[in-house]
């Protein structure tokens, strides 16, 4: 038996009459701030290099996956092999430059997540899923972190050449080349410290402009496509 199985088989026990009260009462909802806590100290020990941490942080995340397996399992929705299995197609999939014919292989970073981005829309369309194509950032996780979020606009808008063509404001524009890590988490920080005297969540404010601005990108770069 491989340890992930044994790892399910241990959780569907908890679960089981005469299991774990606490564990029996588990939703998908009630584990949903878990798994964000549990991607939170993983994220934190890839920070620190801490191989011995990353390691038991990478099986309290990978047991958060298990349990809501099988708490689908449950229901007749899907199970780990299911969740395994949709996966490894995907992969193969997505990945034509690897598994498929030689003539289709790629050099660069960039060549493979536009084939991505493109197998990815393809398949949303044969399964008959809207897609907002005239968006930038149709694919954007509506819950990531302000940062992260702020970040994925910039790159798309980067990526997309509009900050070239006045599209985007010059003076939220920060000429970033050249700065050490020290002096980007300083100036972060130093911001954060700003908006607390403020009372200004900066979580919120973040997010609220990166937003905005990722609404007036869209309207203007759709006029200009017009």
């Amino acid at each position: 038996m491989s340890e992930i199985q044994r790892l399910r088989d241990i959780v569907a026990q908890l679960r089981a009459p005469g299991g774990c009260p606490w564990d029996q009462e588990q939703t998908h909802q009630s584990l949903a701030q878990c798994l964000v806590e549990e991607a939170s100290e993983t994220l934190e020990a890839i920070d620190n290099l801490d191989y011995v941490l990353m390691e038991e942080e990478l099986g309290d995340l990978l047991l958060q996956v298990v349990f809501h397996a099988l708490l689908a399992e449950e229901s007749s929705k899907f199970d780990l092999e299911d969740v395994a299995r949709g996966v490894n197609q995907k992969l193969i999939r997505r990945h034509p430059h690897v598994f498929g014919d030689e003539d289709d292989r790629m050099k660069t970073a960039e060549e493979v997540i536009d084939r991505w981005e493109s197998i990815k829309a393809r398949e949303k369309k044969e399964k008959g899923l809207p897609e907002n194509s005239s968006s930038l950032f149709k694919d954007l996780p509506p819950r990531l972190p302000a940062l992260l979020f702020a970040h994925d606009i910039y790159k798309r808008v980067r990526k997309a050449g509009l900050e070239r063509k006045g599209h985007w404001d010059q003076d939220v524009v920060f000429e970033g080349k050249g700065w050490t890590e020290e002096e980007a988490g300083k100036l972060l920080f130093e911001m954060v410290g700003a908006c607390r005297e403020s009372g200004i969540d900066p979580e919120s404010a973040l997010r609220r402009f990166s937003s905005l601005q990722a609404k007036k990108l869209d309207a203007e770069s759709k006029i200009g496509r017009d």
